[in-house]
């Protein structure tokens, strides 16, 4: 096979399962743990690579929320998200839904409407002068339970911020079953916001049912166990009900053994809709174009094969039906052009 990664790296690419906090490169974080010497991150870029080597997944939600503990102010809100879209354009993606979690900036003492103001600043910051479109989903911190939940839904409906989309659910799922967060997930539909918790990533199957019939699941973040129920690939493909795919995600917090073993293909070979995300990437040592470069090695892809990949984030997106067409026309012009040159 050819050297994909300068394709990959030209190709316009929206992104749909990536964390503002858990994008933060070690640059940013360094800064932000100079500014807040209490903290235990290490405020040397390089040592931050060691400290994101994860022992499992427990260990990952552990050194997450060291990190998250580092965002403190509005303008370290601001100045993260802007930092965000510029490493973004840097890989020529298009548009991406950054998911936040509000509930833990707030309970830190960060002012909500501050909070809310930073965010949207940043957004439109980036748009305008980077080319990034971003919009928000709001997560709920599932190991923080149903207060939480509350939480995050007011702060949602109350406070809309005009880039947020959807709302979501995180965080560890053993011991976290999904059908207590109906409510909060049946107020948001209400109000038009999308559905889109994580599901199935350390957890079985039937996690994955029990969002789509409890929380209304328009796409699944991870969805790794997917595979194991033949009637569950079935109704994703034929609902086009998207997951969000993170193989280097997987591999880094144990939820899949070895990149050999990730169910992707067989998601691909069953129907099913999939999209590729980088969910946490300084934090795995990864970005989105070299997700890309994993995924053509897993399903043996040409340029090709990877445009379409590109198209289907597009296809699953919330982005509205002109941004849809646009960007999807961008991904063939330029691929188009890489082919017959």
């Amino acid at each position: 096979m050819s050297d994909l990664h300068p394709f990959i790296a030209g190709l316009p690419k929206a992104e749909l399962h990536v964390h503002h906090v858990g994008s933060a490169s070690p640059r940013i974080v360094a800064e932000l743990a100079s500014r807040h010497p209490d903290s235990t991150v290490p405020t040397d870029p390089e040592a931050i690579a060691d400290y994101f080597t994860f022992t499992d997944f427990a260990h990952f939600i552990e050194v997450y929320l060291s990190v998250v503990d580092l965002v403190r102010t509005p303008d370290d809100v601001r100045h993260l998200t802007f930092e965000i879209a510029r490493d973004m354009a840097r890989q020529n993606i298009r548009y991406a839904e950054l998911t936040i979690t509000p509930y833990s900036s707030t309970r830190r003492g960060i002012d909500e409407k501050a909070f809310m103001e930073a965010i949207e600043d940043a957004r439109k910051a980036a748009e305008t002068e980077l080319g990034v479109i971003l919009r928000w989903c709001f997560d709920i911190p599932g190991e923080a339970g149903l207060e939480a939940a509350a939480e995050t839904a007011r702060l949602a409906l109350d406070l809309r911020p005009e880039g947020l989309v959807s709302f979501g659910l995180g965080g560890p799922e053993v011991g976290v079953p999904r059908p207590q967060f109906k409510p909060y997930f049946d107020a948001a539909r209400a109000a038009g916001l999308h559905s889109v918790p994580h599901a199935g990533e350390t957890t079985g199957p039937e996690t994955i049912w029990d969002a789509i019939r409890e929380l209304g699941a328009e796409r699944i973040g991870h969805g790794t166990s997917a595979t194991q129920d033949p009637e569950l690939l079935a109704h994703l493909a034929e609902h086009r009900i998207a997951l969000e795919v993170c193989p280097t995600s997987n591999i880094a917090t144990r939820a899949v053994a070895t990149l050999d073993e990730h169910p992707l293909k067989e998601m691909v070979a069953a129907g099913v809709l999939v999209t590729i995300n980088s969910d946490d990437p300084p934090m795995f040592g990864s970005d989105l174009n070299n997700e890309y470069a994993v995924a053509a090695r897993l399903l043996d892809l040409d340029e090709r094969g990877l445009a379409q990949l590109a198209k289907n984030a597009v296809e699953a997106s919330f982005l509205d039906p002109a941004g849809k067409a646009k960007l999807t026309a961008e991904i063939d012009t330029y691929t188009s052009a890489w082919l017959a040159s």
